[in-house]
């Protein structure tokens, strides 16, 4: 398996500023639109799919914890695609793929097959994650990688927040299905205009490919990097702690003091747009000092952040979810550069464990925080995330520390 680094065949990479460059940014951006509007269409409306479908809080949840899971489950093996095909035409099939299984969704009769297809449906989705940094690193100028994984990240941040935002409204007015439908036809737009736009592979070495086995001893390799193993220990725990509060947050909402409709609940995923700005931050301060002290950082504003959101006062519990969401974004757009920086050969397998454990950790704790919810409320999810972030910051500073003479 190649796992190949810009440069391997000759290929400096697109300079900062080029057409191909700018290209490759937008034709990125968009297919972030496309994935994560439809990974994330129903978090917003969780609230409605429960009361319509007759099943709890943490049940309900499994449309999007299945949908990650299965994201989980595949982005491995579309490593392994992709070092077969080429990076761009393995994107382009986990995407076409992905937009028919999205617009099949809404067409479900219960839970059951609403989370079945939502499961396969992440299994197709995939395929973007697990490669569009690979593809990145392999197309881009080394020298501004970081600050060009930082974009495509706020992109995909861009595409959660307008799935979120379009999906409550119109389910609200219509329905959970027409709002699921609506948001699927947004990601087929945004998938095409990718199609369209995205430049073709310079830099993918395709090399020899090997099998399972090869796969397993390219992991065992690279797991023995203390550095790596920490950057993949961070999208584990931030991302669960994070998706668990934007699964229960409406539950929280409807309730008092607050007594919010889904539509206005889901104008607080606006907080998203401080995760698009702080990508573009944090990207540039680590490429001056260093990726621990970001990730420490990081790992500090989200717990003041939670911490915010435990006043019952809807104005502070905004500032808190901004809050926090700049601290996540900040630490996922830091570690995520850092993955295809730090692994000179593997890159792809790096990358693709890290996105396994960014997925594995929204599905299990943005489950299991739906029986937290249960148990002791909007307190007992804040507590378990605050633990989660606590951890995150503990092994950025073990892991990431220069190592002793």
């Amino acid at each position: 398996m190649s796992g190949a680094g810009a440069g391997s065949s000759g290929w400096a990479g697109h300079a900062r500023g080029s057409r191909e460059y700018r290209r490759m940014l937008v034709a990125l951006a968009f297919a972030g639109v496309a994935t994560f509007t439809q990974l994330y269409s129903t978090q917003g409306i969780l609230p409605l799919i429960a009361r319509d479908l007759d099943v709890d809080a943490a049940t309900a949840a499994l449309t999007v914890s299945g949908t990650t899971a299965g994201l989980a489950a595949a982005v491995i093996p579309w490593s392994w695609v992709a070092d077969r095909i080429g990076r761009l035409p393995a994107m382009r099939i986990a995407l076409a793929s992905a937009t028919v299984l999205g617009l099949l969704a809404p067409l479900a009769p219960d839970i059951v097959s609403l989370v079945g297809v939502r499961i396969i449906e992440g299994v197709a989705l995939g395929g973007l994650p697990a490669i569009a940094l690979t593809y990145l690193a392999e197309e881009v100028d080394r020298r501004h990688a970081a600050a060009a994984a930082a974009t495509y990240v706020a992109g995909t941040s861009l595409g959660g927040l307008l799935g979120r935002l379009v999906a409550a409204p119109v389910a609200e007015q219509t329905g959970w299905r027409i709002g699921v439908a609506t948001v699927a036809v947004i990601a087929a737009v945004a998938a095409a205009v990718f199609m369209v736009l995205a430049p073709r592979a310079r830099g993918f070495d395709r090399g020899p490919v090997g099998g399972v086995a090869h796969v397993a001893r390219t992991i065992a390799r690279l797991a023995r990097d203390r550095v790596l193993v920490s950057l993949w220990a961070q999208g584990f725990l931030l991302m669960g702690g994070f998706v668990t509060v934007y699964n229960y947050l409406a539950f929280h909402l409807e309730g008092a003091p607050f007594l919010l409709p889904p539509s206005l609940a889901s104008l607080l995923f606006a907080a998203y747009l401080a995760g698009t700005a702080s990508s573009r931050v944090a990207g540039a301060i680590a490429e001056r000092i260093g990726i621990g002290p970001v990730l420490i950082a990081s790992s500090g504003v989200m717990l003041a952040g939670l911490a915010l959101t435990l006043v019952e006062q809807l104005a502070v519990v905004i500032v808190g979810l901004v809050v926090l969401t700049a601290g996540f974004f900040a630490g996922h757009a830091s570690a995520s550069a850092a993955i295809g920086q730090r692994a000179a050969t593997g890159r792809a397998q790096a990358t693709s464990v890290y996105t396994l454990g960014y997925y594995a950790g929204s599905s299990l704790f943005g489950w299991l925080g739906g029986y937290a919810y249960l148990a002791g409320d909007w307190t007992a999810v804040v507590g378990l995330v605050a633990a989660l972030a606590a951890i995150a910051g503990a092994v950025a500073v073990i892991g990431t520390r220069p190592p002793r003479d």
